[in-house]
């Protein structure tokens, strides 16, 4: 099955870790150039997913806004 989705920000990495807690689970992704990127989601979606250490993924960015801060 392919998914398409309209949201622009669709970064490809690997999972380094899933932490699951009592209802959500934070999944820590590593992107190509060594970023990581980190969400937290319900822990139902996670095992949906099937998410696990060493499976690629992509994180998908959807906002409305960015907020910039300088010091």
């Amino acid at each position: 099955m392919q998914m398409n989705i309209s949201a622009r920000n669709a970064l490809r990495g690997k999972i380094l870790e899933v932490n699951e807690g009592a209802v959500n689970a934070e999944v820590v992704i590593e992107l190509s150039g060594g970023a990581k990127v980190v969400s937290v989601i319900s822990k139902e979606s996670a095992n949906r997913l099937g998410l696990a250490s060493g499976k690629q993924c992509y994180a998908v960015i959807k906002a409305t806004n960015v907020m910039v801060a300088v010091d």
